[in-house]
């Protein structure tokens, strides 16, 4: 089973997050072994440190400049990986983004789109693409 580890800048604040990313842990538990790492929020140049300490396996940053996927991409990405590697890592960034020396780790920059999104909600959009993409991978229908 593939560990799979979001590294997150700052903290789940309010209960309807924190309830979200929870009911999207439970649903990975038979997928992956997940893994969530919260690094205090500061200045990018003063969370990189904490971040990249933190970063194991594949990694793949979230950014708007990366490039977009589609789902299905995304679930076969991490069936590649799942194949190579032990463990795949997600970076999310806090409310000024990521520092550029994180972004040079990654593998794969990923953007979800042109548009910005609050850093917390970012956390349950990714947990939730990244079950969507095991459910493809396993030929579970929830993908349409």
């Amino acid at each position: 089973m593939i560990g799979v580890r979001i590294v997150c800048v700052g903290n789940l604040k309010e209960k309807y997050l924190k309830d979200a990313a929870a009911e999207y842990i439970k649903r990975l538990s038979r997928f992956c072994d997940l893994e969530i790492i919260e690094t205090p929020e500061s200045s990018p140049e003063k969370e990189k440190d904490a971040v990249i300490k933190s970063i194991k396996g594949k990694t793949v940053v979230l950014c708007v400049e990366g490039d977009g996927m589609s789902s299905e991409d995304l679930a076969k990405f991490i069936e590649k990986t799942a194949q190579t590697s032990q463990k795949i890592t997600f970076v999310i960034g806090g409310s000024d983004g990521l520092d550029k020396e994180v972004k040079a780790r990654a593998d794969l920059k990923l953007s979800f789109s042109k548009m910005t999104f609050p850093h917390q909600l970012m956390r349950i959009i990714l947990l939730e693409q990244i079950y969507r993409a095991f459910t493809i991978n396993n030929n579970i229908k929830y993908h349409k």
